[in-house]
């Protein structure tokens, strides 16, 4: 039986040791091939050796999404392994200085800017060619702060916000093209990552690391926290057939905690 993105090319930016490589797992599933991109070529050497034991292929391009002439490379690299590009994921992360706006330097904002609003706007126009050819699809990694104003949050939001824009104004301008464009706005993903969070947290205040968990998840429906897996799953669906009809639009997975 044919996966739901069989024999598409898929381009992952930003494959680290959480989402990124869970969703390259969960696209070979569904059986497309990938272009893995990240600053660690030894990480992307990781997760490609897992697609291939799957079946499917991977190339890998060591990338600043910060630098054009890396992005550049990438987009050249792909087309040249693949001689098309069906879908690109925009997921570059970079941490939050969990700080207000009042407490964090103009450096860390910058820098957020750059990686995760002009970062993706770079890969968006480097493969906007290969990706008018296939009428392929974009999806952006956004974030559930774009649903809350917590100080703590403020600079973080800021970038995000600002994505989610430009996502929107690049729907109507690439649509005429036959690329669809949408976002994915998770709540916490527990993982790895989250997880080394809230065992730090645990350690500052005394307390069981299911507790941590158990008082974020209080706040979502489903009173638990989305994981990779929920995360992967929204965007196949955004990279499908089954999501044609579908672009300019944000998907939220936060298990019901905020209500677009």
């Amino acid at each position: 039986m044919s996966g739901l993105l069989q024999d598409r090319v898929v381009v992952i930016s930003g494959v680290g040791p959480g989402l990124g490589t869970t969703l390259a797992r969960r696209c070979a599933e569904q059986g497309a091939d990938l272009v893995l991109a990240a600053r660690s070529a030894a990480r992307l050497d990781r997760v490609a050796t897992t697609i291939t034991d799957m079946g499917r292929r991977a190339v890998t391009v060591a990338t600043d999404i910060t630098v054009d002439s890396d992005v550049n490379e990438l987009a050249r690299s792909a087309v040249e392994a693949y001689g098309k590009v069906d879908a690109l994921v925009n997921n570059a992360f970079m941490h939050p200085s969990m700080k207000p706006f009042g407490e964090t330097t103009y450096t860390h904002i910058r820098d957020s800017v750059e990686l995760t609003v002009l970062g993706a706007l770079r890969t968006t126009q480097a493969f906007t060619p290969a990706l008018a050819e296939s009428k392929g699809s974009i999806v952006n990694l956004s974030s559930m702060v774009i649903r809350h104003s917590d100080p703590l949050y403020g600079p973080y939001k800021l970038a995000k916000s600002a994505l989610l824009a430009m996502s929107q104004s690049l729907s109507s301008e690439l649509g005429g093209r036959g690329i669809r464009v949408n976002s994915v706005a998770p709540g916490y993903i527990w993982g790895e990552i989250l997880q080394e969070y809230f065992e730090d947290q645990a350690r500052q205040s005394g307390v069981s690391v299911d507790a941590i968990y158990q008082a974020a998840a209080a706040q979502s429906d489903l009173k638990r926290l989305v994981t990779e897996d929920d995360v992967a799953s929204a965007i196949v669906f955004l990279l499908s057939d089954l999501a044609a009809g579908i672009t300019g639009q944000t998907l939220d997975v936060n298990c019901g905690e905020y209500k677009a």
